[in-house]
């Protein structure tokens, strides 16, 4: 009785009473605003940008409270606003406003990108004493990196300005990128203005850091999920209330609440490391792109290699090439050759044969050790013997509990990479055969080899979950997967890459433009060529991949990749859209969506492996793929479209079959 009495006690605030509620539902026929009645005792809290508390089909769920009226549109009674769960203002305006423009380019609900874009609220935190007084100057730093780029200055100067440019940036080879970004960012600091850098990893992360700290001190906060909730969010309220202008994070960082936005910069953006995993999985580079679109802020993509999605937007015009003259490229490059991975090449040799090495590629690292140099050997899988096949028919060795491949440790044992389930008594289905052989070496079994072929000299692994940042200086052989090189102090001597075909063969769009990103790094690390740095890529020279890197060109790779993409009807150059699950859903998802004219359906087939199954489908049931290819003109209306069709779906209550709808998924097939 106390309890109604109170809900009729309480009388509508004088001005402005209706509050508009964005409630954090995901079902997408509930993706919208909701008015509800604020009371007296509730109006100072209840202001734009706070979290609230509402009732919602009888029970209590969490929103944001996006706008005050003095009205609502709706007919009937409105319910009160429960209550303000903090009178901190923690959605802005711009953040609102990317959020909805990212839940439309990828077919999602606002709800689903909030929760990407704003951490989880720490009520401690949120209590602690706000920091004032001022900032001590910010002194300019010395921009000559920046001064090797044909624009490079010109573009500095445009930021600082306003004029937002918008630019795709190849990284000069040996060139340290994270440096060059300091600079940036301190120079769009010292201007009083705000940037945002994403990078792929906490490994990229703390180097970025190393170098951001020492020109910014605590104007530079990072941002990344290692963190903990409570020093995320302590970090992320600081952005929010303008004690820090540089945010630097891994992928959600881009939806950080900076004041006075100029610039957003997104490094290495071909990085599998910057999928979202999370609906509606928006990729970083295209939040950047929103964001800086809405926000007239300057944008930077940047790396060692290119994607083609990034080359789309230079070649659109939207974006432009940041890029040194060749001469300056040409002299900064190691020397790179091909070479072919065949008995000829070995020669006579017997360590070059055991370690499976060309004899060039071997020339090279002895030549690099005997200088006092560390030499790199890169490999793409970490492990022993990563990859097996039966001895006889050379089948590969599967697992007979789910398919997936089998791999040998150093012991002999074999065990499923998959399932991680031991493997007693291998029987080959096709001829059964007992015996099993190498399809592919791991970094283990690498190391081991050229522990022989180098006696005396250490050699060091990096991979997995033992990854090494630095080397000291001196004669070393280092064994590393794609990603996990450490860097030398003085550079490394030469670079092998083995097993490349690895990394070509794979049936994946992208196998080619990841090959490079990866070459690409590797290659970064070593010297140039006018001081004996040599990189030898075991594979057949005549390979587009394998040319481009020895004349390091990796935007004409990607001109070319995307002109490829264009005649085979691949993004970027169209909008491809992937719906995952049970056959029968999928199919009938499809019919309630009106496609765009000229739109293509493609498929039902087997869910890629390697894909993770869609929530809701953690069984042993079948998941299938079916592809929606449109123009890239209609990608706005195909996004609409499988909103519609989603709404439809939930309003439906026929979402117990868990299919997933992802616009532009990385891997198509």
């Amino acid at each position: 009785m106390s309890d109604t009495n109170e809900v009729n006690r309480r009388r509508p605030a004088t001005h402005r009473p209706v509050a508009r509620v964005l409630p954090m539902l995901t079902l997408a026929h509930l993706d919208r605003p909701f008015d509800y009645l604020v009371d007296e005792k509730t109006d100072a809290d209840a202001q734009p940008g706070v979290r609230v508390r509402v009732r919602f089909a009888g029970r209590l769920v969490d929103g944001y409270l996006l706008e005050r009226r003095e009205s609502s549109d709706h007919g009937g009674q409105l319910a009160w606003l429960e209550r303000v769960v903090s009178p901190e203002q923690v959605l802005t305006d711009e953040v609102i406003a990317v959020c909805r423009a990212v839940a439309q380019r990828y077919a999602g609900t606002v709800a689903d990108v909030l929760r990407l874009a704003v951490p989880p609220r720490h009520a401690r935190v949120e209590k602690e004493a706000v920091a004032h007084g001022p900032h001590p100057a910010i002194t300019p730093p010395d921009l000559a990196g920046w001064a090797q780029y044909a624009a490079g200055e010109s573009f500095l100067e445009a930021v600082v300005d306003g004029r937002h440019p918008r630019a795709v940036w190849q990284v000069l080879p040996g060139d340290d990128w994270a440096a060059r970004l300091a600079e940036l960012v301190t120079t769009v600091a010292a201007a009083g203005r705000g940037a945002i850098v994403v990078v792929p990893d906490q490994r990229d992360l703390d180097r970025l850091a190393a170098a951001c700290e020492p020109l910014l001190g605590d104007r530079c906060v990072t941002l990344a999920a290692g963190l903990g909730p409570t020093a995320r969010y302590r970090r992320w309220l600081a952005v929010l209330r303008g004690q820090a202008s540089v945010v630097i994070g891994t992928r959600s960082a881009m939806f950080a609440p900076v004041v006075d936005l100029a610039l957003t910069v997104v490094f290495d953006d071909g990085d599998d490391s910057l999928n979202e995993p999370r609906s509606p999985y928006p990729h970083p580079r295209e939040v950047a792109v929103l964001r800086a679109h809405a926000a007239g802020a300057a944008m930077l993509i940047g790396g060692y290699a290119r994607t083609a999605e990034a080359q789309a937007l230079v070649e659109s015009g939207w974006a432009h090439d940041l890029l040194a003259p060749r001469e300056t490229v040409r002299a900064a490059a190691p020397r790179i050759e091909g070479v072919a991975d065949d008995d000829r090449r070995l020669g006579g040799d017997p360590l070059a044969r055991s370690a499976r090495i060309p004899a060039t590629a071997f020339d090279a690292a002895r030549r690099s050790i005997a200088a006092g140099f560390p030499v790199l050997f890169s490999v793409p899988r970490r492990g022993y013997l990563p990859s097996v096949a039966c001895a006889r028919c050379r089948t590969h060795a599967r697992c007979r509990t789910c398919s997936g491949p089998l791999s040998m440790n150093d012991r002999g044992d074999l065990s499923c990479r998959w399932c991680g389930r031991p493997e007693l008594r291998f029987v080959c289905p096709v001829c059964g055969a007992k015996a099993v052989r190498a399809l592919m070496i791991g970094d283990q079994r690498t190391a081991e080899e050229l522990g022989r072929a180098f006696p005396g000299i250490p050699v060091v692994t990096s991979g997995g979950q033992k990854i090494v940042d630095e080397i000291p200086a001196g004669p070393r052989v280092v064994v590393a997967t794609p990603g996990a090189a450490p860097r030398a102090p003085d550079g490394y001597g030469a670079a092998v890459l083995l097993d490349t075909w690895a990394q070509l063969d794979r049936e994946d769009l992208r196998a080619g433009e990841d090959a490079m990103r990866q070459w690409t790094a590797v290659a970064s690390l070593v010297r140039c060529k006018a001081d004996g740095g040599r990189v030898v890529v075991v594979a057949d020279a005549s390979g587009a991949v394998v040319q481009a890197l020895i004349a390091w060109n990796p935007v004409g790779f990607a001109a070319a990749d995307l002109q490829q993409r264009r005649e085979l009807g691949f993004p970027p150059a169209v909008t491809m859209a992937s719906v995952d699950g049970p056959g029968p859903a999928i199919t009938a998802f499809v019919e309630m969506v009106d496609l765009p004219a000229g739109a293509q359906t493609l498929g039902p087939v087997p869910l890629p492996s390697g894909v993770r199954r869609p929530a809701g489908m953690d069984g042993d049931g079948d998941v299938e793929r079916l592809l929606l290819r449109a123009p890239r003109s209609s990608g706005r209306h195909l996004a609409d479209a499988l909103r519609a069709a989603q709404t439809v779906r939930h309003a439906r209550h026929d979402d117990t079959a868990g299919i997933r709808v992802q616009i532009d998924p990385p891997t198509i097939g």
